[in-house]
């Protein structure tokens, strides 16, 4: 039996839900380790709408995020977001400070 569009959107909230909240503990991790500081302004960029709006919809990217916790826990999430969310915010971070 298929979901109806309704609970396929709940599903994918829930799991934004869930990716949201890894996403934050990954962001905060990786701003202590890059700037060896807590940093607000780099936290909040790299868990914005708008950087994630560059990789798809923001939602769907929580969404995968979460997924890839569910199923492989944190360190498989992390190894995601450090493959395509880190390059991508390197290089945003370097084109504002130019």
């Amino acid at each position: 039996m298929s979901q109806s569009k309704e609970q396929m959107i709940r599903a994918e909230r829930e799991k934004a839900w869930v990716g949201d909240a890894v996403l934050a503990l990954f962001a905060r991790k990786f701003v202590l380790r890059e700037r060896g500081c807590m940093d607000a302004v780099w936290f909040t960029h790299l868990t914005s709408n708008g950087f994630l709006s560059a990789l798809g919809n923001p939602t769907s990217v929580e969404a995968k995020i979460g997924g890839i916790f569910e199923e492989e826990g944190l360190a498989g999430a992390f190894a995601w977001m450090d493959e395509n969310l880190i390059p991508l915010f390197r290089k945003q971070i370097a084109r504002k400070q130019k």
